[in-house]
């Protein structure tokens, strides 16, 4: 082997090693790499894992907030409902009060007026000024007049102003008096065959509409026209109501 071999083999390892060295260090710088990126990789990780356990532990918080609020919305409701229900039975039963002592007032009030009028019928009476009273049911003017008859007296004759007041402020309904023209058209006469002479009609009154011979003393204050003095009316014989009869 000459000098230059030998330099040449020697070159040839320093090379080789030089080689072996950068590949070594090369792979030294590899891991270092791997290990950074793995813990990199790991840090991200365990982050993402972190935001993922808030997000969950914000989203079980929201629906729980949720969850109490719709709980308590309904336990409100039902007291709501509750409260609205024991409103509509107090008013219910006010109202069922009210009306029965409504009932009651108006009994009372109607007792009071009937014992009222008779009283006033009494005195007159007793002054021998008038002796009247009604009848008790509804009847057309001939079984109303037969009412009065088996009673000892007749439909009322009315031939003063003072008693057709006085009797205009007793009545509360349609009664039938003892005035007609049934025996002949348009002669008016009263039950015991006397003429009238005196009338207290209504505006347009008798006006004998669908053949009205008999007449009623009409009670409606309120119908335009109507004064304690002018109130009669003629009205079919058959209809049914109640009369006034006198003694």
């Amino acid at each position: 082997m000459n000098l230059e071999d030998i330099y040449a083999n020697v070159e040839h390892r320093d090379i080789g090693s030089t080689t072996g060295a950068q590949t070594l260090s090369h792979g030294r710088d590899e891991r270092k790499d791997l290990k950074h990126r793995g813990s990199r990789c790991l840090v991200l990780i365990s982050v993402g894992l972190g935001v993922i356990c808030v997000l969950l532990l914000v989203s079980i918080i929201l629906l729980y907030i949720t969850i109490t609020a719709e709980r308590d919305m309904i336990k409100s409701y039902k007291n709501t409902v509750e409260e609205f229900n024991q409103t509509i039975n107090s008013l219910q039963h006010n109202h069922t009060d009210l009306t029965q002592k409504n009932l009651e007032l108006e009994t009372r009030v109607n007792d009071l007026t009937a014992e009222k009028k008779q009283r006033i019928f009494n005195c007159l009476n007793k002054k021998g000024l008038v002796n009247l009273f009604m009848s008790t049911e509804l009847k057309s003017w001939s079984d109303s007049r037969q009412y009065c008859r088996d009673r000892g007296a007749d439909l009322v004759i009315i031939n003063t102003e003072e008693k057709q007041r006085f009797i205009s402020s007793l009545v509360k309904e349609r009664v039938w008096i003892g005035l007609s023209d049934t025996e002949n058209e348009g002669n008016m006469k009263w039950v015991d065959n006397s003429p009238l002479t005196q009338g207290f009609w209504f505006k347009g009154e008798p006006n004998n509409g669908y053949n009205e011979d008999c007449i009623e003393l009409n009670y409606n204050r309120e119908e335009a026209g109507w004064s304690p003095l002018n109130s009669w009316n003629d009205d079919s014989c058959s209809v049914k109501k109640r009369g006034i009869c006198e003694k």
